[in-house]
């Protein structure tokens, strides 16, 4: 993990984002804000996610099943 100044990161940008390839960069701005740089991996769709159903789809499900269990 490395500190820098906002300044740091704006003069040098492009060694930062490399670097933040393989470590978290935090940044500094001022004596009260401080950010995160850091590499985010793209996460492919696996068999799990492509069985997932919506949030509205599962509200929809959910209800049903409630009445049918009343209905009885």
């Amino acid at each position: 993990m490395r500190v820098i100044s906002s300044a740091e990161l704006r003069n040098n940008m492009n060694k930062y984002l490399d670097l933040a390839a393989s470590e978290e960069i935090i940044i500094q701005r001022g004596s009260r804000e401080t950010f995160v740089l850091q590499k985010k991996e793209y996460l492919e769709p696996d068999e799990d996610f492509n069985r997932a159903i919506s949030l509205e789809k599962f509200r929809e499900g959910a209800k049903e099943h409630i009445r049918t269990l009343f209905s009885h």
